[in-house]
């Protein structure tokens, strides 16, 4: 296939260079995989998330909407309450007359001040952990952001917040039941590794920038605000933007993370709210058509699964939420989401990848008892992430 790169990169080109791009056409050549050269990925996901509009004279007003709006929230998310954090200490005249960080009244400013610093704390205890083992989201990024790194800066940024922050982290990690552990047993961080150094005043980690993605997010979305593993589903897309090949693309990767994290969550969050577990969005009406696919499929496999009692919730739950992104290495997740983003009935593919991840392994889960089984399931064997594509198509295509 090496010989047909060139092709493939020019039949990219051909439907992106069109005044309104074919989204059926584009669909088509990202499901079997997106170049990484001359940016194409990045484009191809702002387009499948429906962050660029199909018509390509919009894209550059757009882009500079989006990116000023980025601006303003960080304006008034992280600097404003830095500045009267700051400020806290200089004016104070009569405490009762103003707001106090001991006013009991819950519209105060200070009471949001301290729920906001929980979230914060359970997203910086996430993102540090991110992909332990790549250096990237350690490293500097080559575009801080200025608004909030000027030296001249006298607020409290984020990461003075979570420096000063003595509230005990009472974990906000609405977390579910115990076998549906987030993180999976191989990818945990060595004790080593989980504190970071904190770079230098000036330069800041990728894995901070995520962490205002994530903290903006949580604020603009009060009724979700930030669950466990929405980090593992900014990691890949920051990163994706973040070693963009085109550098006036590159130095906006966080606006365009951000909206474009908005816009998958808008279709994927109801797998974070625990409320609608078992309503026909929730998470559990997926794992079940997880197991009614295989029932189809494979019932041989279905069976045993069921004689053994491993329910779908004690691997498909992780599977399904976070889009795969715990079970492959992160350049494998990338190419599974180009196959996820282009499915146009929006993830129903990836209830026949989980199909495929099973039948791979159906001989050695026949043959398991419950505990080998469970082992295979929450620390997958399979790394070749095309075979498991290719076995799912096989499945879509023997509808």
């Amino acid at each position: 296939a090496r010989g047909s790169a060139p092709l493939r990169i020019a039949d990219f080109q051909e439907v992106l260079g069109e005044p309104t791009v074919a989204l059926a056409k584009l669909r088509e050549l990202c499901f079997s995989g997106i170049p990484f050269d001359g940016g194409l990925r990045c484009l191809c996901w702002k387009i499948l998330l429906n962050y660029l509009p199909l018509e390509k004279a919009l894209w550059s007003s757009l882009l500079k909407k989006q990116r000023d709006l980025y601006s303003q929230f960080l304006k008034e998310m992280i600097i404003q309450p830095g500045i009267a954090k700051a400020n806290l200490g200089v004016s104070r005249e009569d405490v009762t007359l103003e707001d106090h960080p001991l006013n009991p009244n819950p519209d105060s400013r200070w009471n949001t001040y301290f729920k906001d610093n929980e979230v914060l704390l359970q997203i910086d205890k996430d993102v540090r952990r991110l992909y332990p083992d790549m250096a990237f989201f350690q490293r500097p990024t080559d575009y801080p952001c200025l608004l909030i790194l000027d030296p001249q800066n006298e607020f409290e940024t984020l990461r003075r917040r979570v420096e000063q922050t003595t509230l005990k982290s009472q974990t906000v990690a609405r977390n579910r039941s115990g076998v549906t552990n987030v993180s999976s047993p191989l990818k945990t961080t060595p004790s080593s590794l989980s504190e970071y150094e904190v770079l230098p005043n000036g330069c800041e980690a990728h894995w901070e920038v995520v962490e205002r993605i994530l903290f903006i997010y949580a604020k603009l979305n009060p009724g979700i605000a930030y669950v466990q593993g929405m980090n593992e589903i900014v990691g890949p897309l920051y990163y994706t933007f973040a070693t963009d090949p085109n550098s006036e693309w590159k130095e906006h990767a966080e606006a365009d993370t951000f909206f474009c994290f908005t816009n998958l969550m808008a279709e994927i969050r109801d797998n974070f709210i625990k409320s609608l577990d078992d309503s026909q969005c929730g998470i559990t009406y997926k794992m079940e058509k997880v197991y009614s696919t295989l029932k189809e499929k494979d019932v041989e496999l279905y069976l045993k699964l069921q004689e053994q009692n491993i329910k779908p919730q004690f691997f498909a739950f992780r599977w399904l939420t976070l889009l795969l992104s715990q079970e492959f290495l992160l350049p494998d997740v990338i190419r599974i989401w180009d196959s996820l983003f282009a499915d146009d009935k929006r993830f129903d593919f990836l209830l026949l990848v989980c199909c495929a991840m099973l039948t791979l392994i159906r001989d050695q889960l026949l043959e398991g008892d419950f505990t080998l089984n469970m082992r295979l399931l929450q620390d997958y064997p399979i790394s070749d992430v095309h075979l498991i594509l290719k076995k799912a198509k096989e499945l879509q295509d023997s509808k």
